[in-house]
């Protein structure tokens, strides 16, 4: 998708937004952008050789053992290649290779060049009973090769016989504009003027694999085993240094697409973008086998990349922010709700979504937590009243979690039915509910809690049904009192804390200042007392919110600078030590969510102030990772300093499919790696959302590989791409759908 340059932007002087700021902030205009996804075709025995797609639609691949189609393939839903029968008559002919003419696919075989097309008419014989590759020229001319020996034939006459020597012919093409064909040799560039039948060598190199005419014919691109390199055609000399800092510099195809360079490899496709850098196509994700054999064009503006496991056909589709939201609303809704939470589709078999079963999680409060407030905030920006019933049904669920265990006010992790206690996550923490039919589960984390705070506090703002702002409200209440009542701890059904829920001074102030948990717990409960005294004006939330900040130094430490986070000295405990080897991306997703209420709903504007320079000091620390809730979250302080274009980005990269394929990009060229360090941030750029793993919002962005379960199961949308867009919908730096018609392709 793509290219940065491609993101229409118009500032606007904004009044006001939905949220009540007052600011000058940039909008992002939501119109249409060329969105990429995959439809695969597997193949199960054959040799993969050639593909070609003429001018109805039809693609047809030739294969060791004959003609092949593409069949039922469609979006998560792969197809096969199959046998094709459409002509029965070409069954007894040795078809060696297939070819485009005129936008019409044409057949060797041993005997003659022939087709289908022109009501059947062309069938051209030749005397080269060996030849495997063919290009024709106007006038039915066709230059055909064994590897070795080239002859030019038209009308059944054989107009030139010639050969390469000491040479090895790859491929041909005609050239339209100079009249002549090209011909690749593993050693040199040919060419040959049938007018004369003069066959000359243009430029000599090594371990020539493949190439293509681009740049409407005014340049030959070859790639090797080792890059590729231009060759200016009117001068015939090379055009720049070969260039081999690419995804794979192992060139298996090259081809000219829409105006576009894609190149193949053995570790998949990838295409040159504007900026001179790459899309990367690797896994399954987007192919059906990562070594590319042939790259060509495809129907309605898709690009067809065989390779030795199937045909993978990389579509491109036009939509707006919008339209995506609404395939992944669609996602979410259809099979990723369990009970009323934002669950991942597990147990997939190589990516069929049919076989999975929507799975229990440590988090399942925290996921539907983002996953309901990211419909607040589409209902609040659109008043669709499916976004209020999807945060009806989701809050019943978050609800349910306080009931369903017997400790007042503590929320469990998750419930599921009875029975099953062995197949879920981590089966030593279930616990037994009064009801038989059910279990709930124990050790809440601070992830929860916050998680928690953040939807309820959203509900009770942008929810006008008094119902649902009645139970926000209460729920709030609940879960602070059980906190203040404790201590500020999280007190589990064996009356102890749990490992994570400790926001007491002894505990966070027990950490060094260096380690990260010291200013994130008191980050987070000064925003979940803030949020509770909002909503419920109990003074008990502010007295305890205030005696955390002016005795024990809670603002301190939620003030204390990004830059100062770092590795526990050596006199730390083993705790504080685990806590420090290296950043917490988890705990970036709980200062985020925390910042909703810490900032919204500050006791007074000259906390507000402070809660947004520490707000702008992390999103200044975070910017190297483009993310996309990041940057929407910092928009709600109502600056201008955060990255919308990167946002955007974000949304606009991220991919259809969430299925957790494997991916590789360690072993890329095209990128500059760096030494380790504490952030683990490898790469001096961060990759694209669909040229890694899919990941939550509290991973890695530069994590470059997943080589685990490929294809065993598929993430929601409803935490990771709706959170990030409906709050940007809401906050009024995103907008709504804009029609037009003309778009620029990725």
């Amino acid at each position: 998708m793509r290219t940065l340059k491609s993101i229409p932007f118009l500032i606007l002087l904004c009044l006001t937004f939905g949220s009540g700021l007052l600011a000058q902030q940039p909008v992002y205009q939501d119109k249409p952008f060329w969105q990429d996804f995959s439809v695969k075709f597997y193949a199960e025995k054959p040799t993969l050789q050639e593909v070609y797609c003429d001018r109805n639609g039809a693609v047809k691949v030739m294969a060791s053992d004959g003609l092949m189609h593409p069949y039922d393939g469609q979006f998560l839903f792969p197809g096969k290649l199959l046998t094709d029968n459409s002509y029965r008559t070409l069954k007894n002919k040795k078809i060696a290779a297939i070819a485009l003419h005129d936008q019409q696919i044409v057949y060797l075989d041993d005997k003659a060049v022939l087709s289908n097309a022109w009501a059947g008419s062309l069938y051209c014989k030749h005397e080269l009973p060996g030849a495997r590759m063919l290009a024709g020229s106007p006038g039915f001319a066709f230059l055909i090769s064994d590897g070795s020996g080239l002859h030019l034939v038209r009308d059944s006459q054989t107009l030139f016989k010639g050969r390469v020597t000491d040479d090895e012919v790859i491929e041909l093409r005609y050239h339209e504009a100079g009249k002549l064909f090209w011909i690749l040799g593993k050693k040199a560039l040919y060419s040959f003027k049938p007018a004369g039948n003069t066959l000359s060598t243009v430029f000599e190199g090594a371990n020539f694999t493949a190439f293509d005419l681009t740049d409407q014919g005014r340049k030959v691109v070859i790639g090797t085993s080792d890059g590729y390199l231009e060759v200016d055609v009117a001068t015939r000399k090379q055009s720049g240094d070969i260039r081999r800092k690419l995804p794979d510099p192992r060139i298996t195809a090259v081809r000219e697409v829409a105006g576009k360079l894609w190149f193949g490899s053995p570790t998949g496709a990838f295409a040159l973008r504007p900026d001179g850098k790459f899309d990367y196509y690797n896994g399954e994700r987007w192919l059906p086998g990562n070594e590319v054999v042939q790259i060509e064009k495809g129907p309605k503006q898709s690009v067809l990349v065989l390779t030795k496991g199937g045909l993978g056909q990389i579509c491109f589709k036009s939509m707006t922010l919008h339209d995506k939201a609404m395939v992944f609303e669609e996602q979410v809704r259809s099979r990723h709700i369990r009970n009323g939470f934002n669950a991942s589709l597990d147990g997939l078999e190589k990516g069929n979504i049919a076989t999975g079963y929507m799975s229990d999680s440590d988090n399942d409060g925290l996921w539907t937590s983002m996953y309901l407030a990211g419909e607040v905030f589409r209902y609040a920006a659109t008043k669709d009243p499916d976004a209020l019933q999807n945060c009806r049904e989701s809050l019943d669920a978050m609800e349910r979690l306080y009931t369903i265990n017997p400790v007042p006010g503590f929320p469990a992790r998750s419930f599921e039915r009875s029975g099953f206690g062995k197949s879920l996550a981590d089966p030593e923490r279930w616990q037994h509910a009064k009801d038989p039919e059910w279990d709930w589960k124990a050790t809440t984390s601070s992830d929860e809690a916050i998680g928690h705070i953040f939807a309820f506090g959203a509900i009770a703002e942008l929810i006008p049904d008094p119902v649902m702002k009645k139970k926000a409200v209460t729920l709030i209440d609940t879960l602070m009192s059980h906190i203040v009542r404790n201590d500020l701890y999280l007190i589990d059904y064996d009356g102890k804390p749990t490992l994570w829920g400790k926001w007491n001074p002894k505990y966070v102030n027990g950490f060094d200042v260096s380690v990260g948990d010291r200013k994130l717990n008191s980050s987070n409960i000064i925003g979940m007392l803030q949020t509770a005294y909002f909503f419920t004006k109990k003074e008990k939330y502010r007295q305890k919110a205030f005696e955390l900040m002016d005795k024990h130094g809670y603002l301190e430490n939620l003030m204390r600078p990004m830059s100062v986070i770092g590795r526990a000295p050596d006199s730390a405990d083993p705790h504080a030590k685990n806590l420090s080897e290296s950043w917490n991306h988890s705990d970036d997703e709980m200062y985020f969510v925390g910042y909703w209420g810490l900032y919204r709903y500050a006791f007074n504007e000259t906390l507000k102030a402070q809660y947004k320079k520490a707000i702008l000091d992390h999103w200044q620390a975070e910017r190297p990772e483009k993310e996309g809730a990041w940057n929407i979250f910092t928009a709600m302080v109502g600056t201008k300093e955060f990255d919308l274009p990167e946002a955007v980005w974000y949304l606009q990269e991220h991919p259809l499919d969430l299925i957790d394929w494997n991916i590789q990009n360690s072993h890329r060229k095209d990128i500059e790696m760096l030494a380790s360090n504490f952030r683990n941030q490898t790469t001096k750029e961060v990759l694209p959302p669909d040229e890694r793993p899919v990941q939550r919002h509290n991973a890695n962005m530069f994590s470059l590989d997943r080589t685990r379960g490929n294809g065993v199961s598929e993430h929601s949308a409803g935490d990771i791409w709706l959170l990030p867009y409906w709050m940007g919908r809401y906050l009024g730096v995103i907008s709504g759908p804009v029609t037009e018609s003309a778009i620029s392709r990725k």
